[in-house]
């Protein structure tokens, strides 16, 4: 059967995350509804990463097989017709049998957007994460610099986390201002539960002088969940992008542009894979 992979944004602040949940609503089941009517069959999507509820999308992977013979325009036209409006399909590709949206990244990309001023937006309200007290950029980045590298990451993950190592590399973090925004840019080979959102949170009590920059290094080295201060909500985390080898020809997002060469060797083992950032 041929296998498709599809790219997908979405608006995460009315879903229940991705995966399927009894009587709850979720992207996963939203979009395997609308396959199955372009397909005329029913189909099993798997993503690159499961995302909770509130969490967003500018670019996620998911693939699924189909005895359906349609061209790629028909898939992202089709699909996107029986589609609610905070769901889309960007492109789709035929990919080989051995690909698997989750198992074969090589690397995964999200973006965390801080609303920093001081009244909440009537605009985006569940698009960013809103912060009224002043954060330095330059603070937070030199923070973010000592998380760079394959490190234990025990004191970022969430106490429900099910991976079996807490070990990951982290490719590159950037953080930046761009008027009353912060954003945060982080790229490892795969992340814990909460990982992101909780490092997140690290970074915005250091810009807003609470904590000293080099608390994420004496984070690292404590090991421990319960030190690490609070875990930043999902309104601002976007999976932003997913890496493959270039064998699949799936589109890379211009940040991964910058990781080393040879990265294709820090793929991670199966049981490290991660159910969310």
């Amino acid at each position: 059967m041929p296998r498709i992979a599809l790219g997908l944004e979405y608006d995460g602040s009315s879903f229940a995350g991705w995966q399927i949940q009894r009587d709850k609503r979720t992207v996963q089941a939203c979009l395997e509804r609308a396959v199955a009517k372009v397909a005329a069959e029913s189909v099993d999507l798997v993503c690159a990463g499961r995302t909770d509820s509130g969490v967003h999308a500018l670019e996620q992977v998911a693939h699924f097989d189909t005895g359906a013979q349609r061209d790629m325009r028909s898939w992202v036209l089709g699909v996107n017709t029986n589609l609610p409006d905070d769901v889309r399909v960007l492109w789709a590709r035929p990919v080989p049998d051995e690909f698997h949206a989750r198992s074969c990244a090589i690397a995964r990309f999200y973006r965390y957007v801080i609303l920093n001023r001081g009244m909440r937006s009537a605009l985006r309200p569940r698009q960013a994460t809103w912060c009224f007290y002043p954060l330095d950029a330059g603070r937070m980045q030199e923070a973010a610099d000592h998380l760079i590298g394959d490190h234990d990451f025990s004191s970022f993950r969430a106490q429900g986390c099910q991976s079996n190592s807490p070990r990951r590399l982290m490719h590159l973090i950037r953080v930046w201002r761009e008027d009353e925004e912060v954003i945060v840019e982080i790229c490892a080979n795969a992340f814990l539960h909460h990982m992101v959102r909780n490092i997140a949170g690290v970074l915005m009590a250091i810009g807003a002088g609470k904590r000293e920059s080099d608390w994420t290094r004496e984070l690292l080295e404590l090991k421990n969940r319960s030190l690490a201060g609070i875990t930043a909500p999902a309104d601002g985390l976007y999976l932003a992008g997913v890496y493959y080898p270039e064998r699949f020809g799936i589109p890379h997002h211009p940040l991964f542009e910058l990781l080393p060469a040879g990265v294709d060797r820090y793929r991670p083992a199966a049981h490290q894979l991660p159910a969310t950032g």
